[in-house]
């Protein structure tokens, strides 16, 4: 029986993600946490692999409110990581990523409405080239003033991850320029205060390796990934996870699985590095801070992956066949009682040419 539940969890696990943790100890009040969802269109469904249907949208809301949830800022739960304050229980936040056109035409008017808060990451470039499918400066002002808060998302939304043959030193200054670059723009056009208070800064496709998360965190910006997880206080603050929501994933069942998980209790992970090397499938080691039963590890794909247990609480795991490009992942849940599920995903980049 519980191998039929979690592989009916691992379908509706999000498609686009990308997430990976530090070495860190984790405490056995699993109640600290928060659950971030992203979006990128609304009610445009000529692209359904990153749309979310309006009458998906309204459930979601719906749910939020009659479940009692709190709708938090972005900023406001990084704040509370940062500052070790406990996060109130049945936290979630909302966040959209790329400043698309329908985000004001639909998204805002439906949040608006609920009166609850949310995070538009912002890739600037389109917005300054007066693209007809993103808002506009004049909009993005208008949310601003009602309590919407914009972040970075790059200039260009361009891969971030070394070019193939690009130097490091060269990498590294178009790298610092995708991130500064926007960030001025932002501020120019929506306030020297705007993502501030923190820095929040969102992965273009949600692809990063450890130089970039490193040096993302030494300028100051803490990062969101795009895989699907808990964040929490001891979430590593160069790449939070999301859930992204889409029209195959955003379903009234997929949504409410995700909103009822908690963290998976992880001690550590092995490798942190999400870009696969030479080898493919690449070995996970995960060490869990106290054992737990019901355990379920798959790829993205949804297949079983039989892991081996090296002891109580570590896990080594390997798929049986060649991961794919670009993105996939390895995700493990364990019933958590009440209805509600651990969740841990750690994403791989497979490399190709650029």
């Amino acid at each position: 029986m519980k191998i039929i539940i979690v592989t009916i969890i691992c379908f509706f696990m999000t498609q686009t993600a990308l997430y990976a943790q530090t070495d860190t100890k984790i405490s056995k009040d699993d109640s600290s946490h928060a659950i971030v969802f992203m979006y990128h269109r609304f009610g445009n469904s000529k692209y359904p692999s990153t749309n979310i249907r309006l009458e998906q949208f309204k459930h979601h809301l719906d749910y939020i409110e009659e479940h009692g949830y709190s709708v938090w800022a972005l900023s406001k739960i990084v704040r509370y990581i940062q500052e070790g304050k406990k996060i109130p229980k049945n936290t979630v936040a909302i966040s959209v990523d790329d400043a698309y056109k329908t985000t004001y035409t639909h998204g805002y008017k439906m949040l608006k409405e609920k009166n609850y808060p949310f995070t538009v990451f912002v890739n600037t470039n389109p917005i300054d080239n007066r693209s007809k499918n993103y808002m506009t400066w004049d909009q993005m002002r208008e949310m601003s003033r009602n309590g919407v808060e914009f972040a970075n998302h790059s200039l260009t939304h361009e891969y971030l991850l070394p070019a193939k043959g690009e130097s490091k030193d060269a990498w590294e200054k178009r790298f610092k320029k995708e991130v500064t670059q926007a960030q001025k723009r932002l501020q120019e056009e929506l306030g020297k205060d705007t993502n501030t208070k923190p820095k929040l800064f969102s992965y273009p496709f949600g692809e990063y390796n450890s130089n970039m998360a490193n040096l993302l965190q030494e300028m100051g910006y803490v990062g969101f990934a795009q895989v699907s997880g808990v964040v929490s206080v001891h979430s590593d603050l160069r790449a939070l996870p999301r859930y992204a929501m889409s029209e195959v994933y955003g379903t009234a069942k997929g949504f409410e699985l995700k909103i009822n998980t908690l963290p998976l209790p992880v001690k550590s992970v092995f490798p942190w590095e999400p870009v696969l090397g030479d080898t493919n499938p690449p070995k996970l080691e995960l060490e869990l801070q106290r054992p737990l039963d019901g355990i379920g590890c798959f790829v993205g794909s949804g297949e079983r992956i039989d892991f081996q247990r090296l002891s109580d609480t570590e896990l080594e795991i390997q798929a049986n066949m060649p991961l794919n490009s670009p993105r996939d992942r390895y995700t493990c849940t364990a019933p958590a009682g009440d209805g509600k599920w651990y969740w841990y995903s750690h994403m791989w980049i497979i490399k190709k040419d650029r």
